[in-house]
């Protein structure tokens, strides 16, 4: 469900899937959200408006449950994407912001730090995944669900301040593995069989179980604060029907916008807006050293 949603998130959202496909006119100087993810890395690139001018992604595993396993490999995926948006736009990409799951700890933080600052950017933030993703909701009240690739990323927001942040393992990547258990196929099938939209009847079906664990990860979390509503962001999340199940789950309204996916790596590249130089965060983000 996405008529929640204000126009400006879906405005930033279909701006986002556009530009990935076709680089926008842009404003200002340019600043890129790193999500080093499970299943993909993916910049996303935002103009001092917020506006989203371009994007790209590549399917990779170079992080495992949020923690960078191949830090060579990660940067050099980066700098291929970076090389690529530099290319479409005709111009270099100096500032930036990463990612991490919240609560893994200042190693993974300084991980993701490393593998933007190597892959040539000048990193002003970093800040944990649905903590960015609240910058595109701008959600005031509720719990902020990033389903990613390895992990499920929870922040729940009181009067538009996160004021608690947790993550545990299970999201795509443990769908996928299911998926190809079933159907007796490899890893990578499972990947394109799940993201087939013909076979989402099918494919809901065979992870329900695992969608059952990330809603029993969210019930437990958000335990104890007074949240009237999830909303769920990242690539796990395009899943059809996946809100509906943790819904009646939860007991609670569930919503996610039209594209999950892009909502992150927007968020990060937007939490670059304002911060005038590394480590002057402004109340947002984590300093790392």
């Amino acid at each position: 469900m996405s008529s929640i949603f204000s126009d400006r998130v879906k405005k930033i959202l279909l701006d986002a899937e556009k530009c990935v496909k076709v680089p926008q006119s842009y404003s200002g100087e340019l600043f890129t959200g790193v999500d080093l993810g499970t299943a993909y890395v993916v910049l996303m690139v935002v103009d001092s408006t917020g506006k989203p001018v371009a994007g790209a992604y590549k399917f990779a595993q170079v992080v495992k449950d949020g923690v960078v396993v191949d830090f060579t490999g990660a940067m050099r995926i980066v700098k291929e994407l970076k090389a690529n948006i530099e290319e479409r736009l005709n111009t270099e990409l100096l500032k930036a912001a990463a990612a991490y799951p919240p609560e893994t700890g200042k190693s993974v933080v300084k991980s993701h730090f490393y593998v933007t600052e190597g892959a040539g950017f000048e990193v002003l933030n970093m800040v944990d995944e649905p903590t960015a993703a609240n910058y595109v909701l701008n959600i005031s009240d509720g719990a902020v669900v990033d389903i990613g690739g390895g992990t499920t990323g929870i922040a729940v927001v009181k009067n538009g301040e996160v004021v608690y942040t947790a993550d545990e393992p299970t999201g795509g990547t443990h769908f996928s593995l299911v998926i190809a258990g079933a159907k007796k196929i490899s890893f990578e099938e499972a990947e394109e069989f799940k993201k087939d939209p013909f076979n989402k009847k099918e494919v809901i079906a065979l992870v329900k179980p695992c969608i059952q664990k990330v809603a029993e990860i969210i019930r437990r979390h958000i335990r104890g604060f007074k949240v009237d509503a999830v909303y769920l962001v990242g690539g796990t999340c395009c899943l059809d029907g996946i809100e509906d199940i943790i819904s009646k789950e939860i007991d609670l309204p569930v919503y996610k916008p039209i594209n999950p996916f892009y909502v992150t790596p927007v968020g990060i590249a937007l939490s670059c807006i304002g911060v005038k130089e590394y480590g002057d965060f402004e109340g947002r983000g984590t300093k790392i050293y």
